[in-house]
């Protein structure tokens, strides 16, 4: 078992594959301190670490200095309002008004398997692969008790923590604060990288020196966000892709979080990480629980390239569910930029023929099938088939797709609602609200109130119905908006603050029921883009859509970014018109095909009106992504290029997990003068071992590729790309 209790120190020892993680009781008063978090240790006891011989003592041996203790102290879980003035993970309010929270240890248990999290989306794993330790304080004034999870996954280098937060007092009692982890480094001098952006150019990577004071991302938005990214990561200075010490940590959560890093006065960094308490607040009666969603802490000695493929690896693994966990998936079209609103059954169905024709799989009707919609200002919410555009229903259109051996998705909203809409102006109190004030819109849509159970039932009664009523086997799930006006005319005053959580909770039941009803189908998440690219939907969709950008070149920043910490398996990338309908940039679809490639794949243009020598490329496109998509979605990622830092060029290569092949994604994104090919120095591979170019069947070995390299030659211009398939020689 990954985890141990030494009675002799007082300890708990929680050993992953490389990583050792451990935390001591502390005092007569039972503080709960962290003390190491790094390479695997022999030790069982480090206490010494915590240098508590050391002034300003522990309260039991100088109780005049216990403020001085508790901000310093480095504890493994703070409170507030007892004299830790650094970032609190856990703050309440009592009916008397008081704020102040203190806890300490009474009890723990350790047992093998993982927890399910009621009603949250977390990691899983089986007995023989996790073990669990539960750790029980309790604030004795307040009658609060705490229970701090975590979970080692013993053959990968993760940690996964949560919190249950349980009154036993009898009166309510009110949490302002309840973040999901905290870890207390003992130094300042590292750098710290998060994953900011916007709409279009989401997951751009951001390093910064840790300074003091407070450095933060956060989303009070409603959704994970475009901006921001629930993930942030702590590292030696000198670390780089390949090499150094990185501490990665992920909020399995899809709503507003912050993820911050907080240099002190004693040049130590304390790192937390949780719902964001902006605008939250939960009521806890006698004997109710708060459950705080999983933060997942991942361990790497060998630079940043170890930390995702640690984290690819347990999500791929471990987060991931359904049908599609472990299987190739469909290649799509997608009729969204090849006729926004401007389609009926014959256009998809002509779509659907030649695509079928070329090697596509599936047909993805998106936005405009239902109601009145005949643009993005109407008809959300009213989800029954236009059938003066469906000609002859949703059934035959279906069914003619059908007929030509492809697959067929749908579009959904599930959670907006147009003012103008049959549902609005039946239910205006079902949209988020505040009575008296006029409602903020975002592209001229509401959002419907997900913490109620009967908006809730109308919604999935209504997607069910369609879903029911043909053979839909893919789902692309929208969300257009972020949320405002949070209020209802439901809960009483002092649960309002609550709504911003109960919508989350809301989202993640009707996925459940979802895909617990419709096992087949497969579901791909979408917001706007990649406004809820975070862990929580990876639980219910196996794939989220990357960006509403499909440029090749803007999606190599936006797929490197996305790949610090999720799976390539989980990527939606299309290859698209040109010239691009975001940026304008005119790319070669030979290059489009290479980054897509890096992802689910699939099409989103008119088939029928791109130039001839684009359409005759795409069964050549086809036959790769079926040669390739086993080793790019279950291979280990290696990062070589890196155009943040350089942008003349992008490269990364996948590796199987047995080293016995390797494909080299190359893009040139910029081309100059230069008398020279391009020599690129592979990773991942068996040193000793001998592999075979398959183009040229030229035959190097392991070592000569990571040392000496590949010469990239013949690419003149810009945007041009190339694949390079090794395979090891028998």
């Amino acid at each position: 078992m990954g985890i141990c209790f030494n009675e002799k120190s007082n300890s708990f020892k929680l050993d992953a594959k490389d990583t050792s993680y451990i935390i001591a009781i502390v005092d007569e008063e039972q503080f709960l301190g962290h003390v190491y978090f790094g390479q695997k240790l022999p030790d069982d006891d480090v206490n010494y670490l915590m240098g508590l011989e050391e002034s300003p003592f522990v309260p039991s041996k100088n109780n005049r200095n216990r403020m001085s203790f508790l901000d310093s102290f480095p504890t493994e879980y703070s409170t507030s309002g007892l004299g830790d003035f650094r970032e609190s993970c856990l703050k309440v309010m009592t009916k008397s008004g008081i704020t102040a929270c203190g806890i300490n240890y009474v009890t723990h248990k350790i047992y093998s398997g993982k927890p399910n999290l009621q009603g949250l989306p977390a990691t899983f794993g089986e007995e023989k692969e996790c073990s669990t330790l539960e750790i029980t304080c309790l604030d004795k004034h307040l009658n609060l008790e705490v229970i701090l999870i975590y979970t080692v996954f013993e053959n990968l280098d993760v940690i996964t923590r949560s919190v249950q937060v349980k009154n036993c007092s009898n009166e309510a009692i009110q949490l302002t604060k309840v973040l999901s982890a905290c870890v207390d480094f003992d130094r300042i001098d590292m750098d710290m990288i998060t994953l900011h952006g916007s709409w279009a150019r989401e997951r751009h990577i951001n390093r910064r020196s840790i300074t003091l004071g407070k450095q933060a991302v956060s989303s009070a938005r409603g959704e994970s966000s475009h901006q921001m990214n629930p993930f942030l990561a702590v590292m030696d200075k000198t670390s780089t892709e390949d090499a150094g010490e990185v501490y990665g940590f992920n909020f399995v959560y899809s709503g507003n979080f912050i993820a911050q890093a907080e240099g002190t006065q004693f040049d130590t960094t304390r790192v937390v990480m949780g719902i964001n308490p902006e605008d939250f607040a939960w009521n806890l009666e006698p004997d109710e629980e708060f459950t705080a969603p999983e933060v997942v802490m991942v361990y790497s000695n060998e630079g940043i390239g170890k930390m995702s493929r640690t984290f690819h690896d347990l999500y791929r693994n471990h987060l991931i569910r359904g049908q599609y966990k472990d299987k190739k998936r469909p290649i799509l079209i997608n009729n969204w930029e090849a006729t926004y609103f401007d389609f009926d059954t014959e256009k998809l169905i002509s779509i659907a023929k030649e695509a079928s024709k070329l090697g596509i799989e599936m047909l993805v009707m998106d936005d405009g099938w239902f109601g009145n919609r005949s643009s993005d200002n109407m008809a959300l919410g009213d989800w029954i088939v236009n059938e003066e555009k469906i000609k002859g229903g949703l059934k035959y259109l279906v069914d003619e797709v059908n007929k030509l051996g492809m697959k067929f998705g749908i579009w959904f909203e599930p959670e907006m609602v147009s003012p103008d809409s049959d549902l609005y102006r039946a239910h205006p109190d079902w949209a988020l609200h505040i009575e008296g004030r006029t409602g903020t819109l975002s592209r001229n849509q509401y959002v419907l109130d997900f913490s109620r159970r009967e908006v809730r039932d109308y919604i999935y009664d209504s997607l069910r119905k369609i879903l029911n009523s043909a053979n839909i086997e893919y789902v692309k799930w929208d969300m257009n908006r972020q949320l405002s006006d949070v209020g209802n005319a439901i809960l009483p005053p002092h649960r309002q603050r609550e709504i911003w959580h109960r919508y989350v909770l809301g989202v993640y039941e009707l996925m459940e029921r979802l895909t617990t009803e419709f096992p087949q189908v497969l579901l791909e998440n979408c917001s706007g883009g990649g406004a809820r690219y975070d862990a929580g939907m990876l639980y219910y969709s196996p794939q989220i859509w990357t960006s509403d950008n499909t440029d090749a070149v803007e999606r190599l920043k936006i797929q490197h970014g996305t790949s610090l910490v999720y799976p390539v398996s989980a990527m939606g990338a299309h290859v698209s018109d040109v010239p691009n309908h975001t940026v304008g940039r005119v790319t070669p679809f030979e290059t489009r095909g290479f980054v897509a490639l890096s992802g689910t794949f699939g099409y989103e243009l008119d088939v029928t009106k791109i130039p001839q020598e684009d359409r005759a490329m795409i069964p050549e496109q086809v036959t790769l992504y079926h040669k390739y998509n086993d080793l790019i979605r279950t291979g280990d990622l290696y990062r070589i290029g890196n155009l943040f830092e350089n942008p003349e060029f992008d490269c990364i290569s996948y590796v199987s997990k047995d080293k016995s092949e390797v494909l080299v994604t190359y893009v040139q994104v910029l081309n100059r003068p230069n008398y020279h090919s391009k020599r690129i120095r592979l990773k991942g591979l068996q040193k000793d071992a001998y592999y075979r170019n398959e183009e040229t069947n030229e035959v190097y070995s392991g070592a000569a590729l990571m040392n000496g390299g590949v010469l990239i030659k013949g690419l003149w211009g810009d945007f041009k790309g190339k694949l390079i398939h090794f395979v090891l020689e028998a």
